[in-house]
């Protein structure tokens, strides 16, 4: 299904911003001039921004138009419904180590559906609260397929469009449906050195495993956070007969 003009724009931008033309701080083209490469009206444009605001990739400024975030955002694991973007519950993270392939535990290698001995590519990052302090400890684990085709996923820097968009437009596989499984367990003693813990500490689990349409696996991701600082809500309708 080809996209529609907003979307050319928008994924023009994104493109050009993660390729580096336009770095954190720096200002995109004007609306004028988007306009009038695409030729298009000023509310097509204010469209594809307003994309790119929800992928968490630029900010308005008042008076000089939009520019490249200078801080990313991301998302903890988990709960990624049709639709939401990554401002949505999103905040400032950083990254841990340096990606590289290991053996995943066992639930994330039955998630991906890797076989024995299989290695997948291992990323993490350290969400954190507006006063700097941790959040949640999330590790993504790509199978070797995708990290193979997607080589920025072992740079050490942040994705500025996200891994996940930035898997998608690379592969052309987008995520189609995702599980997530929630536990609750004691902290091991090296998240709680990442999140500032004291053990024994209890800290919810969210194993999130995002697949394509053709049911492979995109990635699975695990996001361990302080029990304290965990909260679900969930909003639904109900019936109002025949209840028990």
């Amino acid at each position: 299904m080809p996209l529609l003009k907003y979307e050319q724009i928008a994924e023009s931008l994104r493109v050009r911003i993660s390729d580096g033309e336009f770095g954190p701080g720096d200002l995109l083209p004007s609306g004028r001039d988007l306009c009038e490469q695409w030729s298009v009206s000023r509310a097509t444009v204010i469209k594809a921004m307003d994309v790119l605001r929800g992928d968490g990739l630029v900010v308005a400024r008042q008076g000089s138009g939009f520019t490249v975030v200078e801080t990313p955002v991301a998302r903890p694991a988990g709960r990624r419904t049709a639709g939401s973007v990554r401002v949505s519950g999103g905040s400032p993270f950083r990254r841990l180590g340096v990606p590289g392939r290991e053996n995943p535990p066992a639930r994330v290698a039955e998630a991906l559906g890797l076989g024995s001995g299989a290695v997948a590519l291992r990323r993490d990052r350290l969400m954190l609260l507006d006063d700097g302090t941790p959040l949640s400890l999330v590790t993504a684990w790509f199978p070797a397929e995708v990290a193979d085709a997607c080589p920025k996923l072992a740079h050490r820097g942040p994705i500025a469009e996200g891994t996940t968009r930035y898997v998608a437009r690379t592969l052309g596989r987008f995520p189609a449906r995702g599980t997530d499984v929630l536990s609750v367990r004691l902290a091991t003693e090296s998240e709680a050195g990442q999140l500032g813990l004291e053990l024994p500490a209890a800290v919810a689990v969210v194993l999130h495993t995002a697949v394509d349409s053709d049911g492979r696996a995109l990635v699975c991701e695990e996001g361990v956070t302080p029990a304290y600082l965990w909260e679900q809500i969930d909003s639904y309708p109900m019936g109002g007969s025949g209840l028990e």
